[in-house]
């Protein structure tokens, strides 16, 4: 690693992946508690930065403050690492997560203007998740642990663990997408339940691998049981996200199980993606590539 480890920097990336996921248990709740029109105008609401925080506007108004708060301390993420990170992919991944925050507000903005049309809520949702895998890349790049010489692991399996790591993690984001896709009422329930058990069986193999071929690597063993344990949870929130719905379909709507649950089963996921996102990070890390390895093996030959 050519960097060294900036603490002030990476406490701040970490208290901003707080705050990111604070934001997403805002904008959770707005959609379950059907609050995404009650206010009518964007950026303003009502005309106004201080409406009446009464009804569904305290639901959506607060999403817009905590919304705006993270993108602020997102610019300020940003300029921390111009000015105290020597590496420019990390540089560049600050001013990616700028852009990508922008797009967030804009597609926010765009999904009430459009009246919840044209897929922006659903487009809206992915791209959140989306901002939180970088936020929590970030936090995890700055951290003394990326930072430090370590020993490296050999992977004899495959595929290999980078591209297994990888595939889990792009089909738990198609799962969080298929997911936003139900919530907004774009798409069946059954699409989810598949991908429900495509997950199961990507998550598993994952973890078997992880398994077999690193036991001995703490990081790896912790990163594994993690990546289980938010599963398990997640696929248990599902279960009870869909009873709360079937039980409670002939009631007004929304019933407060239902919100719960469903809140809850909507972040928990967005937690699992964000493990995945950091178990292949670390894999990366801690597991050379095969033409890396090649080429450190090759020897100069004499003429």
């Amino acid at each position: 690693m050519t960097s060294s480890y900036t603490p002030g920097v990476h406490r701040y990336a970490v208290f901003l992946a707080v705050c990111t996921f604070c934001l997403l248990i805002a904008g959770a709740l707005v959609t379950s508690n059907e609050a995404a029109l009650s206010v009518p105008d964007w950026p303003l609401s009502y005309g106004t930065l201080t409406p009446p925080m009464v009804g569904g506007i305290r639901y959506e108004h607060t999403h817009r403050i905590i919304a705006a708060i993270v993108g602020l301390l997102t610019i300020g993420l940003a300029i921390l690492l111009w000015r105290k990170d020597s590496r420019s992919w990390v540089r560049n991944l600050g001013l990616a997560a700028i852009a990508v925050v922008v797009g967030q507000g804009v597609l926010g903005g765009l999904t009430v203007l459009l009246y919840l049309h044209y897929g922006m809520p659903v487009a809206h949702a992915s791209l959140a998740q989306i901002f939180f895998g970088i936020i929590v890349s970030i936090a995890i790049f700055t951290s003394r642990w990326w930072t430090s010489d370590i020993l490296p692991l050999e992977d004899r399996g495959s595929p290999s663990i980078h591209t297994l790591a990888t595939l889990n993690a792009t089909v738990i984001f198609l799962q969080v997408v298929l997911g936003a896709g139900f919530r907004h009422r774009d798409i069946p329930v059954w699409p989810h339940v598949v991908g429900a058990m495509v997950v199961l069986g990507t998550v598993t193999w994952t973890a078997v691998a992880l398994r077999k071929r690193f036991e001995s690597s703490r990081e790896i063993s912790k990163a594994r049981v993690l990546l289980h344990a938010i599963f398990g949870a997640q696929f248990l929130l599902g279960i009870g996200a869909w009873w709360s719905r079937v039980s409670t379909a002939n009631a007004p709507q929304p019933m407060p199980v239902m919100i719960t649950l469903t809140v809850i089963h909507t972040v928990v996921g967005a937690l699992l993606f964000a493990t995945s996102v950091g178990v292949a990070l670390i894999c990366y890390r801690l597991v050379p590539g095969r033409r890396e390895v090649a080429a450190a093996t090759e020897r100069p030959v004499a003429i």
